[in-house]
């Protein structure tokens, strides 16, 4: 395997990673809205968003190694790696979403 591919293939797994530990960390964040602790969700969005970042990052080196004309193979990796990045950022778009919401019940409960 050459080096090229061995770069791909971690950036790939970088990429799945990252965006996975970001996907659950903006899962605990909702249930910790949920459970009304709002400083706990903040936190956990805070650390979602680094792990994304993170993810986000693997990823732009994987476009610029296809912008060089780098990658010959393994797409599908390279699709699924993206498609969990996309997968994550649903679920922080959602997060915040649901955040708000549950901290916008709570204060009209109260």
């Amino acid at each position: 395997m050459g080096e090229v591919s061995e770069q791909f293939e971690m950036l790939c797994f970088q990429v799945i990673t990252y965006v996975g530990t970001a996907r659950t960390h903006f899962i605990n964040a909702i249930q910790s809205a949920k459970s009304g602790n709002f400083e706990e969700a903040q936190k956990l969005m805070k650390e979602g968003d680094e792990a994304f970042a993170q993810g986000h990052n693997g990823h732009a080196d994987l476009l610029t190694m296809d912008a060089n004309g780098e990658l010959t193979g393994g797409l599908m990796l390279l699709m699924h790696a993206e498609d969990q990045l996309m997968s994550a950022e649903n679920f922080r778009i959602l997060a915040k979403e649901f955040i708000e919401l549950y901290q916008k019940m709570g204060t009209e409960n109260s």
